[in-house]
Parts: structure tokens; sequence; C-alpha cells
């Protein structure tokens, strides 16, 4: 019989659990909203920003490999004590007057790879926890606490960064990281269990074999070169064009925000949307709203308006994202599921992500931001009319 979410959440272990993967949220959404202003403020290059927004993005190529295979709580243990030593070392570096956008990239890279390593991890420890009846519950419960995390924290150290030292805000950082681990501790911790080894295999073949996994996924990859495309030029485009400076100004709070809340809008509206239009049908309309809100945002010229669309542009563009996921998991085999979930993000986030910051960071150095986003946009729109014909097909079938 399935446990339930308030039975769970009257065992002592389980609640400190679900802490752990709060606090280590909280964590790693300061680092992505602190590290690439950190980088600016020492560099004020849009080069030097687009490089740590790839280099966060490239460890979830990490996700296809390590899935179902790490499952022990000293794993997270341990990626959570390597990730607070990592962060620790700018403000050190920073007291000793050496801060480097080297260390930074360095930094931005080791603590998204150690993150990654320990999500995975604790994914294999939640379903050691609560068994297989309960891991259902279990997502639930962590998604259900981590909801107002990813609402509030970018809100807030949006505004903390205007008032302290970004140095700073990294040794909280890296105190919640301790703090996360010494949580860990009290996970039952058990011998990893391997997947077999066909799977990894099977997970790819299912994404080239399936006709709409495959078309989204491919679109999912062009789809995240804008995604990270915008990452990239975020900052220097609000200093540049709409005069949010990402040092003293308030208005940050809300341009660093502007995606998240479109990811919880998403999250929120995509089984309603998916029920009334159909997967495959929500996902060309909503490809189709991104790459529009993407464009819209390019002629806004007003902080404010700039906010709110790209909040649009964001709900749009997490729509995608989500739509895309829970079409791939009523795809595939039971089997296969995790997987094939993590092999598309691979490919996606891992690989889309940072190709899109890259080739934006590359031409709006020789240009101008703006320049940047538009050319991760025409790739989207370039991977949506090859996927078309395909996407059409499916609706008609």
């Amino acid at each position: 019989m399935p446990v339930t979410e308030a039975a769970l959440r009257a065992r002592p272990q389980f609640r400190r659990y679900v802490a752990a993967r709060v606090v280590s949220v909280a964590g790693t959404l300061l680092t992505a909203v602190v590290l690439p202003v950190l980088v600016y403020r020492l560099t004020e290059s849009v080069a030097w920003t687009a490089a740590v927004a790839a280099a966060q993005a490239l460890p979830y190529v990490l996700l296809g490999l390590l899935t179902g295979r790490l499952q022990r709580g000293s794993v997270v243990l341990g990626a959570d004590l390597a990730g607070a030593g990592v962060l620790a070392s700018i403000p050190v570096v920073w007291l000793a007057g050496a801060s480097s956008p080297w260390q930074v990239l360095a930094v931005a890279f080791v603590a998204q790879a150690l993150f990654v390593v320990s999500a995975v991890a604790d994914d294999g420890a939640l379903t050691t926890l609560v068994g297989d009846d309960g891991a259902e519950a279990g997502r639930a419960a962590v998604s259900g606490s981590t909801t107002l995390v990813q609402l509030m924290v970018p809100l807030l150290i949006g505004l903390a960064v205007v008032i302290a030292a970004p140095e700073l805000l990294l040794a909280l950082a890296a105190a919640g990281a301790v703090i996360s681990a010494l949580l860990v501790r009290t996970v039952p911790r058990s011998p990893a269990i391997p997947e077999p080894r066909r799977e990894p295999g099977g997970a790819l073949r299912f994404l080239r074999r399936d006709p709409a996994a495959r078309t989204m996924t491919l679109v999912g990859i062009a789809h995240a070169v804008a995604g990270g495309a915008f990452a990239a030029v975020l900052l220097p485009w609000a200093d540049a064009e709409l005069g949010v400076s990402p040092a003293g100004d308030a208005r940050l709070a809300l341009v660093v925000s502007c995606w998240v809340i479109g990811g919880l809008i998403a999250a929120a509206i995509t089984p309603m949307l998916q029920r009334r239009l159909g997967p495959v049908r929500l996902g060309i309309e909503a490809l189709l709203a991104s790459l529009a809100g993407g464009f819209a945002v390019l002629a806004c010229t007003h902080w404010l308006a700039a906010v709110l669309v790209a909040t649009l542009w964001g709900t749009a563009y997490w729509v995608v994202v989500c739509n895309a996921v829970e079409h791939r998991r009523a795809a595939a085999p039971a089997q296969l599921r995790s997987r094939v979930d993590a092999c598309a993000v691979a490919l996606t986030h891992g690989v889309g992500f940072p190709a899109g910051a890259v080739l934006a960071g590359t031409v709006a150095g020789a240009t101008d931001p703006r320049i940047g986003l538009a050319a991760g946009l025409t790739v989207l729109a370039l991977g949506i009319a090859v996927a078309w014909h395909p996407l059409l097909a499916r609706t008609r079938g």
C-alpha cells in the first residue's frame, strides 16, 4: 500500500532529510545568482559572465552517467562537505585581496558538479529511507517543501547582493552545505545498487527510436540554447540596456527572479494545459510562445516591462520543459524512466544550455547583449522549423 506524505512527514528522519534537501537547494540557488554577479563585478565582461553560466550548466551531463548508480548517504555527505570547501575558497581568497575571475569560473563548475552528484545520490537515499512504496510521496513532499525556497531565495539574494559583498553570501552558502551534510548523516546508509549496464544504452535507444521523444529532445536542445543565451547576457543586458546595475540596485532582485517565477507558474499550469491540448500540441504551442517571448524581451527598453515580459517568457520556456518531461515519462518503459529523464536533461541542459551561453557570450562580446540573445533565439527558431513537420504529423496522427 502506498505511503502518504502525511505519514512520511511524521517520521523524524524523513523531516531531517527534507530539511537537508531544502538547505541544499537554497544554497544552489544562492550560488546560481551570486557567482554571475560576482564575475560581472570583477570583469564587467559579458564573455566572463557567459563562461560562468556555461560552467554552471555543464555538470548536468553527469546526470546521464550517474543516475541510479549513487545511493549512499556517505556520497551525499562527502559531496556536501567538498562543496562547502570549494565555496568557502572564494571569501578566503577575497579576504586575502586576491580575487580572480578564473577562481569564480572554477568554483562555478566544481560546486555545481558536486551538487549534481549530491542530488543524484540524495534521490537514491530517499528510496532507501522510505522504500519503493513511499518514493513517489517522498518526492512530492520534497518538491512541495522546496517550492517556496525556489521562489524566495533568488528574490532575497538579489536584494542581499545589493547591500552585502557577494563573497560573504558565498560564505553563507558554504555554511549551508555543512548544515546539509550534518542533516544527511541521519539518513540510513546502504550500498549503492547499480542499474543494469544495458540501461544507459536503452535510454538513448528509446530517445532515438521513439519519434515524439526524439523530436522533443532535439528541439529541446535548441530550446536550451536560447535559455543558455539568456542566462549568459542577463546581467550585461540589464546593466547596459535597462539601467539595472548589478552593484547597488534593488531592482536586480526582480531581474534575476523572473525566470524562477515563470518556472513555478509553469509547473502549476502544465498539467491542466496537457489535459486540454495534449502533450504534442502543447509542445508546439509552448515552443512558439517561448520563441515569441524571447523576441519580445529583445524589444523591451524599460526595466519593469522587461521583468514582466521575461516572466511570461520564463513561463512558456518552462512549460516546454515540463511538458517534454511528462511526455517522455508517459511514453518510456517503467524501468527506463529515470534513465530517460537523466539522458534528456544531460542533452538539453548539459549540452544545449552551455552551448547557448558560449554562443551568446561570443556574439555579445563582439557586438552587444541583445544580438547575443538574438543569436540564441535564432537557433531556437531553426530548431522549431526543423521539427515542425514531425510534430505537426504527431498531432494529426
